[in-house]
């Protein structure tokens, strides 16, 4: 026969496992004491209710069955006339107690018990004995006067009350033993519901109270950044249960933790390796963009590059694409070391444009970068591998990115040194025209005054014409000299620690100095977005033009226009053209053949230079007005815009 199936909620292992259960079964077995103890007091109470009315009327019945008794006694008195009446009253009170509700409820429903016994014996002794006695009085009104019959009554009586007496102890007997398990119950209860109670204030306090104060112990810890605490509660019950998947949490939270230290280490290495790139950077071009750069610069970058990557020596060398031989500008190798750029190998390291990794012919591996901008590849930069290192991505993207810094560097010397010599031949070219202009014309022109001269000479009638040729000689050298003068004052101009504003200032000073004219200086005043020549910024080159320019219309003004005042301006107008103004109030100027003894020629070479053009004319109120416009390099690429009507 299977055995019956129980739930698990009910059974000993579950009751074992379950801290709820354990303390739901105390609470329980508190409650059902409680709830026992006090139904146990009310069925007794219930029981017992009506008890002492019954023990009292069951008392009665001894005080009824005695006045019956004098009743019957005193009926052949005198003095009694009529004794029917009293004693059927008499007799039928005793019979309604004895048959009264409160006596009947405290009677048994069931079972045939003393009290019953007794109970049938008195109502048995009463209808049997007593009774027929008592009514026969009732009946005829006079009682036996038989002393025999007396006596027998009243020792009837005796027997009779103390068969009521006995009645009488057994209900109080009764209703003492329904008190007595009354208290029995509850003091079985009371010990029950203490015991249970310790029992419950035990297992809430081992299993309970100490398991959390643990837990938020260890929760305290945890929150520290102790992890590596572990509670011991790993019971198979709820808070056992709760300990295991703490444990759990704390040792994710420690791996969590690590996980998150190896990843700061590591961006932090990566933000250290990414700033000591940067530096690398900023310092390499702050070196090569910084000044022309030389051997010290280029030692600087590679001994940075080694110290930085661990790499090996390194050099830079510079040659041909696709030529044969190269030279080492730098290197960090020992005198005795193997030059690469000596070998054949510089032929395959000049002709590839890629960065590589190579093993030479001294079995060392070495790392070749171009060096190259835009617009050439002017060498290579060599650095060696030691045996071992594997570079990362970002270190060759970091050497590439210095290879094409020390390229563009490289570059950029190279076209300054070639705009320095175009400028200087430039500038050669300019004097050599300044001088045929000025002094190999004036000497020319003198050269023909002496071949008249000497003609004059030799001619007695010529004698006043020679005269008038020596005059226009010392003209000649006067104005020959003076134009000396300005070439050489020209030649030996600078603009070192300066800007053209003050070159500006500084001439217009000096020519008004020397020719006594009041001479304006106007900066921003024929227009311009941002005044001045903010919106037209100048290089070295045309700054130097510009003030040749304004130096020879001044000195035009000065020696030919007789004028008493004399205005400069600068202005950059909106459609990114640079407008110079130089004007006086003298006698005018118009354009004949001996148009080069105002320089005009000179100014005009210096404007095609600019890629501008020389305006000349009459100035508004009489005068001159000599205008260079050109567009600086910094606005060649804009397109033109007119400017904004006002």
């Amino acid at each position: 026969m299977p055995r019956p199936h129980l739930s698990p909620l009910l059974s000993w292992k579950a009751l074992q496992n379950s801290l709820l259960l354990r303390m739901g079964g105390a609470i329980a077995a508190i409650a059902l004491l409680a709830v026992l103890g006090m139904s146990v007091s009310g069925l007794v109470a219930e029981s017992t209710q009506g008890s002492g009315e019954a023990i009292n009327r069951a008392g009665s019945l001894r005080m009824q069955g005695w006045h019956m008794a004098a009743l019957y006694l005193a009926a052949p008195l005198p003095e009694v006339t009529d004794g029917r009446q009293p004693m059927a009253q008499a007799i039928g009170r005793f019979e309604s107690t004895l048959a009264s509700e409160a006596i009947q409820a405290m009677l048994p429903r069931a079972g045939n018990t003393r009290l019953e016994t007794t109970y049938r014996l008195v109502e048995q002794e009463w209808r049997q004995r007593i009774r027929p006695r008592f009514a026969a009085l009732a009946e005829t009104g006079s009682g036996d006067t038989d002393p025999g019959a007396r006596a027998a009554v009243l020792a009837d009586m005796g027997r009779f009350v103390d068969l009521i007496n006995d009645l009488v102890k057994q209900m109080e007997d009764t209703t003492e033993a329904k008190i007595l398990v009354m208290r029995l119950v509850l003091g079985v209860a009371l010990l029950l519901t203490v015991l249970v109670v310790l029992l419950t204030g035990h297992l809430i306090h081992n299993h309970l109270v100490q398991p959390l104060r643990g837990l938020l112990t260890l929760a305290a810890d945890v929150g520290r950044g102790d992890l590596a605490r572990r509670t011991p509660h790993t019971g198979e019950d709820e808070l056992g249960q709760l300990g295991r998947a703490f444990n759990l949490m704390t040792e994710d939270l420690a791996k969590l933790y690590a996980d998150l230290e190896s990843r700061v280490r590591q961006k932090t290495a990566e933000l250290t390796r990414s700033n000591q790139s940067l530096e690398l950077l900023y310092h390499s071009i702050a070196r090569l963009h910084g000044e022309p750069p030389g051997r010290d610069t280029y030692l600087a970058v590679l001994r940075d590059i080694e110290q930085l990557l661990g790499l090996g020596h390194g050099i830079i060398c510079l040659g041909e694409r696709g030529g044969a031989s190269g030279v080492a500008v730098a290197t960090t190798m020992a005198p005795g070391d193997a030059n690469p750029c000596d070998k054949a190998e510089c032929l395959w390291c000049h002709g590839t444009d890629q960065t590589r990794i190579s093993i030479a012919s001294d079995f060392h591996r070495r790392l070749t970068l171009p060096l190259a901008d835009a617009e050439s590849q002017y060498g290579v930069l060599i650095l060696e591998v030691p045996a071992g290192l594997q570079l990362e991505a970002w270190q060759v993207q970091l050497l590439e990115a210095l290879s094409r810094h020390i390229g563009v560097a490289i570059g950029a010397e190279r076209r300054m040194e070639q705009n320095r010599r175009l400028a200087l031949l430039e500038e050669r070219a300019v004097i050599a025209r300044e001088l045929h202009d000025s002094l190999a014309q004036s000497l020319a022109y003198m050269k023909i005054q002496v071949s008249r001269l000497q003609r004059a000479l030799k001619d007695p009638d010529k004698q006043g014409e020679a005269g008038q040729i020596l005059l226009e000689l010392r003209e000649g050298l006067s104005g020959a000299y003076r134009q000396l003068r300005e070439l050489l004052t020209t030649f030996r101009l600078k603009m070192e620690g300066q800007d053209l504003i003050s070159a500006l200032r500084q001439t217009v000073a000096e020519f008004a100095e020397r020719g006594g004219l009041d001479i304006h200086l106007e900066m921003g005043q024929n227009g311009g977005r941002n005044g001045g020549l903010a919106g037209c910024p100048l290089t070295p080159n045309e700054e130097i033009h510009i003030l040749h320019v304004v130096r020879e219309a001044l000195s035009n003004v000065l020696n030919h226009a007789r004028a008493s005042q004399a205005a400069v301006s600068l202005a950059c107008a909106d459609n990114g053209e640079l407008s110079v103004a130089v004007e006086d109030n003298g006698t005018g100027i118009a354009r004949m053949a001996n148009l080069h003894h105002y320089g005009m020629t000179i100014m005009e070479e210096r404007a095609r230079t600019l890629d501008g053009r020389i305006e000349v004319g009459p100035r508004e109120g009489g005068g001159t007005r000599v205008v260079l416009v050109f567009r600086p390099q910094s606005r060649q690429g804009e397109t033109n815009i007119p400017r904004r009507t006002q």
